[in-house]
């Protein structure tokens, strides 16, 4: 007695196509299978033989499981459901005719409860791409699963039920699509106090899709002003909400806020590994750069993290992406992500705040400052440096809150759509060739843009993001033309190669920064 279902298991962030092949035997009680499983399947054996008791079947003597294509090491716990749909097919209890279309995913417990199971969406578009159109998933991942577009998704709860539907005595729910909803968060960008010309900067990185650096004293709202940047960015199309979705799916992540629209926001703390960051592991597994993916990655006290693990994100700042090569596999992951960093201005975090006198050295801060590579930093396009807050502004400012923040996310999105209109992608993805191109200047723009690099000692990386810079400064205001005031906007977000300056040319760092 011989049946074959279909299933699904990761690698990377895509699902490749599993067949469960099931052969069973008279003779004495053995339960074997073969397919190059992890621990997580031949664990299965256990809960598989116990759900189907508990469901009242008597399973056969002998049982052979094969998980085909054998040289595919499968570590994973997904198999459970489809290999007990399999044994009741040849078992004769299934009419092997429903089970053709569709593929199983999913873990059973040994009540026959089928658990959720991770990267459903992934699971979901597998099933789509060969041809499948309907997936028998647990009920807690229906929603997230339904993101697929054509694909009938079958929510059950236990393997009795899928028994039932398989059989015709009860009608699956049908699961659509959540509705999608721009449900944007209470915090504000007017929550900040003060530090207008970083408001500002905020406003050209989110229309641009910038990476912004802020350096200031503690205290002055650089976390506050980073966390307020998914709260103006434009809620994420279908598109990109499929593929963020399938990232936090695989990872295990909540999805309920990326189903809603709102981009992705993560916050890793400076003693991260480079792999946490990056992405790895014996999966491997995604790492945070690819759950900021479509979003933002605020990397608070920049320099402290580990100088590999910066220097680790200077190809995915470039190519939107990460390669991991492993003995047994090469994958890629997504990591078009929006870098906002935040530093101090020195190691005590004094130099220029009004907190107190900082008594670090003039090589002190030189060290701190070289921490993060001329690479690192050409890959950064806006450096915004942040003074303390009076107390007066915080004893005596108003709140302004909705209609601006509207207002503002309009403008934003108007900037972004005349973009795409012209390049097909936003300032900062724009290929450099394009962007020189494509970009008129006025003479006077020009001239101030290429001295100003040449005093500044900044490469031709870094020309190209000043270019994008203004770039995005001219489409918010309306204009086609990059003029020299635009130029002279982004040229003052760059105050780290002015403070660098400072300091190899020996000047007093406390009287320069008053």
């Amino acid at each position: 007695m011989f049946a074959s279902i279909r299933s699904s298991c990761l690698v990377g962030l895509d699902a490749v196509s599993i067949d469960v092949e099931v052969n069973l035997r008279n003779g004495q009680p053995r339960f074997s299978i073969i397919g190059l499983g992890g621990a997580a399947v031949r664990e299965s054996k256990e809960r598989i033989i116990a759900a189907l008791e508990y469901c009242g079947f008597d399973p056969p003597g002998q049982i052979l499981v094969n998980l085909a294509p054998a040289e595919l090491r499968k570590e994973s716990s997904v198999f459970d459901l489809p290999i007990a749909i399999a044994i009741l097919v040849a078992m004769g209890v299934v009419p092997a005719e429903r089970t053709k279309r569709a593929v199983f995913c999913g873990e059973l417990s040994l009540t026959g409860e089928v658990k959720r199971l991770t990267g459903a969406v992934a699971h979901g578009l597998h099933a789509l791409r060969g041809g499948v159109k309907e997936i028998f998933v647990p009920q807690e991942d229906a929603v997230e699963t339904a993101v697929v577009p054509e694909i009938e998704v079958v929510p059950v709860i236990s393997l009795a039920q899928t028994l039932r539907i398989l059989g015709g005595k009860e009608e699956p729910s049908k699961v659509t699509p959540a509705e999608i909803e721009q449900r944007r968060g209470v915090r504000s960008l007017h929550d900040v106090v003060g530090q207008q010309t970083s408001k500002e900067a905020l406003i050209v990185a989110a229309a641009g899709g910038h990476n912004m650096l802020m350096i200031g004293p503690p205290g002055c709202g650089k976390s506050m002003i980073a966390e307020r940047l998914s709260g103006i960015l434009p809620p994420l199309s279908s598109r990109e909400m499929l593929e963020v979705v399938q990232i936090h799916s695989v990872a295990g992540q909540d999805t309920a806020s990326v189903l809603q629209g709102v981009r992705p926001f993560r916050a890793p703390h400076h003693v991260i590994s480079e792999p946490g960051l990056i992405g790895g592991g014996s999966g491997p597994r995604p790492g945070e750069i690819s759950l900021a993916h479509r979003g933002v990655l605020f990397l608070d006290e920049f320099p402290e993290f580990r100088r590999g693990t910066l220097e680790a994100l200077r190809s995915p700042l470039e190519c939107g992406k990460v390669q991991l090569a492993r003995a047994r596999a090469s994958v890629h992951f997504p990591a078009r992500f929006q870098l906002i960093a935040a530093m101090n201005p020195c190691p005590c975090g004094r130099l220029g705040g009004s907190s107190g006198v900082c008594r670090c050295s003039h090589y002190a801060v030189r060290d701190y400052l070289a921490r993060l590579s001329q690479p690192i930093l050409d890959r950064i396009d806006l450096q915004v440096e942040l003074d303390g807050i009076n107390v007066e502004d915080l004893a005596y400012s108003e709140r302004i809150t909705g209609k601006d923040d509207a207002d503002v996310r309009k403008k934003i999105e108007i900037a972004r759509q005349i973009q795409i209109d012209r390049f097909g992608c936003l300032n900062s993805e724009v290929p450099d060739l394009q962007m020189r191109e494509k970009s008129e200047q006025t003479s006077s723009a020009r001239t101030l843009l290429a001295d100003a690099t040449r005093k500044l000692g900044v490469s031709a990386r870094g020309y190209m993001r000043l270019l994008r810079v203004a770039r995005t400064i001219a489409d918010l205001s309306g204009s086609a033309t990059v003029s020299d005031e635009a130029v002279a906007q982004a040229l003052g977000y760059r105050c780290l190669e002015r403070l660098h300056n400072l300091i190899n040319g020996g000047s007093s760092l406390r009287t320069a920064s008053h």
